[in-house]
């Protein structure tokens, strides 16, 4: 495979370890991070777009391919498209249609990662997807460096972090100690714009779910950088530095905006 894409290699992977369930949660989250082009029968018009969709004996299926190319030898000619991120066509497909979820297919004929994901896999997905961590309200008593949290965790973290541009400065990962007992983990974030605390919480929630860890295992606080608790996070935590954006950008196309998913015609 010299061309072949993160996709294609986590697919791969999955395939070689069919009793693996980290290896197929790696495949999924590979998905939902990717940018896929979505077929279509016309030119999206404004944030509508409608799906070319596909029936067969195991239901219906819209198509997605991880590269232009891959979508342009499928069709053998100039066809419209939209190009969005996996979550986003995850969520479109999730109960459309008089309230029945659409069937995923990926590369198909092109590629080795060539897959039909079955409507009740794509409503997983959703549901998977849709997952958030638990904001810590309990009063801490000592913060620590983590420890026993599974490698695993820490490198989705970073991955889904280093994704995350411009939504907060930094983030730190600690071990917690609450007043009256018991102990936990938090990741908190320092200087999140507000409007995307959400969406961090929900990258965490990915990160946990995706690394086959409970939710339970960590939590996650949003904290301004003038506050005595981002202090103390920095003094004993993991740092996590979030990408900055050159300059401010602004969605223009159906997708780009994760609060205002396309609608399906």
């Amino acid at each position: 495979m010299t061309d072949a894409t993160p996709l294609d290699h986590s697919h791969a992977a999955m395939l070689a370890a069919p009793q693996d369930d980290a290896a197929r949660l790696r495949f999924y989250e590979r998905l939902a991070d990717s940018e896929l082009f979505l077929l279509l029968t016309k030119e999206p018009e404004g944030d509508t777009i409608a799906p070319e969709l596909f029936e067969t004996a195991d239901g219906t299926f819209a198509l997605v391919f991880d590269r232009e190319d891959r979508l342009a030898e499928f069709a053998g000619r100039i066809v419209p498209y939209a190009a969005l991120s996996g979550r986003v066509v995850v969520q479109m497909l999730a109960g459309q249609g008089a309230g029945a979820t659409i069937g995923l297919g990926v590369n198909l004929d092109v590629a080795p990662s060539a897959i039909l994901i079955p409507a009740e896999a794509v409503a997983w997905l959703h549901d998977t997807l849709g997952q958030t961590p638990a904001e810590v309200d309990a009063e801490i008593e000592a913060i620590t460096a983590p420890k026993g949290l599974p490698e695993m965790l820490i490198t989705a973290l970073d991955t889904k972090l280093a994704t995350a541009v411009g939504l907060a400065q930094s983030a730190y990962l600690v071990g917690l100690h609450y007043r009256g007992g018991g102990q936990g983990h938090l990741l908190g974030f320092v200087d999140a714009k507000e409007a995307a605390q959400s969406a961090l919480a929900k990258a965490v929630g990915e990160a946990l779910t995706f690394s086959g860890v409970e939710a339970g295992a960590l939590d996650v606080g949003f904290f301004a950088s003038s506050d005595v608790m981002a202090a103390r996070l920095a003094q004993a935590g993991l740092r996590f530095d979030l990408p900055q954006p050159a300059a401010p950008s602004v969605p223009s196309a159906p997708g780009r905006d994760p609060e205002n998913p396309p609608r399906l015609s």
